[in-house]
């Protein structure tokens, strides 16, 4: 079975989300045919759309998986049902987010399913904790993650802890 990298997002703002976020890097390195390669730093932001809410602890995991792209979908889904997600509107608070952010060099625009993610190179939380764990990564159809990280700035992140592991 062929081997694809892939970029994972995780994030959380209810419970214990830092916590909540080591837990689910354990439950996704036991996926099948996946292993986890590495994790970037924790980083605390702003909620984006609706601001009426905690902040976020965000971070990006680097995988290695046989899993199709909507088999790891539908795993990371699985994930975050078993810590509580609900999903009451657009942009609500969650105790778990992940999100397939790269599967390689794929692109792909399906009813559920779009990746790259379509806002990863406009969001701060996703691009600085990829550049930490994949400086020269390249995100299909956009460029280099670096310049797209130019754009974001102005987005205040705030390092939270250097390894999620720990």
């Amino acid at each position: 079975m062929t081997q694809h990298v892939c970029f994972i997002g995780l994030g959380s703002n209810l419970g214990e989300s830092c916590e909540q976020l080591r837990m689910a890097l354990t439950d996704i390195d036991q996926l099948p045919g996946t292993r986890l390669l590495a994790c970037s730093s924790l980083y605390r932001s702003a909620p984006v759309g609706y601001l009426d809410q905690p902040d976020f602890v965000n971070a990006v995991a680097k995988v290695e998986t046989t899993l199709t792209p909507q088999a790891l979908l539908a795993a990371l889904l699985h994930i975050e049902q078993h810590y509580g997600r609900e999903r009451a509107f657009h942009n609500a608070p969650r105790t778990l987010d992940l999100d397939v952010l790269l599967y390689g060099d794929l692109q792909v625009h399906e009813h559920g399913l779009t990746i790259p993610h379509p806002q990863m190179h406009l969001r701060a939380f996703v691009l600085l904790p990829l550049l930490e764990i994949a400086p020269d990564c390249d995100i299909p159809a956009i460029g280099q993650a670096e310049h797209a990280m130019l754009d974001c700035l102005d987005q205040v992140l705030e390092k939270l802890a250097d390894q999620v592991l720990n």
